[in-house]
């Protein structure tokens, strides 16, 4: 499973992969995908074919028809690249938890809250929005 937080060697299509995957964003989240964790795999073939694994936030994401063919068409755009596939899976399901540090510091600095807390079925809430400072204090 890849870690958003680890950069890909420089100058690798890898790298490259990356920066193309950085381009697609989240529609409801000021984020891109790959420091979302929503990549999950990047698999090069030697005959320049790319696989690569990835989900949604939730199976039921309004993007879901969509998303993998903006992956696809960003991916397709790297130069060498010949033949791209995209593997849809929510096995794992994706979790807060998969978020870089990047993407944390962008979600605590425009204003969404989260993670909070742990539930009881072990999966992390996410609460996204704004809260007045006077509602933190309970005033």
């Amino acid at each position: 499973m890849i870690d958003p937080n680890v950069e890909p060697p420089a100058g690798s299509l890898q790298e490259r992969l990356v920066e193309a995957l950085r381009t697609v964003f989240d529609p409801e989240l000021p984020i891109n995908i790959y420091e979302l964790g929503l990549i999950y795999e990047i698999v090069e073939a030697p005959n320049s074919d790319v696989r690569i694994v990835m989900t949604l936030t939730t199976p039921n994401c309004p993007v879901a028809g969509s998303m993998p063919g903006l992956v696809q068409a960003a991916v397709a755009a790297v130069e060498g690249v010949k033949n791209v596939e995209i593997e849809l899976t929510f096995e794992p399901a994706w979790s807060a938890a998969r978020l870089s540090d990047a993407a944390k510091l962008e979600l605590e600095f425009t204003g969404y809250t989260g993670p909070v807390g742990k539930r009881d079925d072990g999966t992390t809430k996410l609460t996204m929005g704004r809260r007045r400072l006077s509602e933190d204090r309970g005033a």
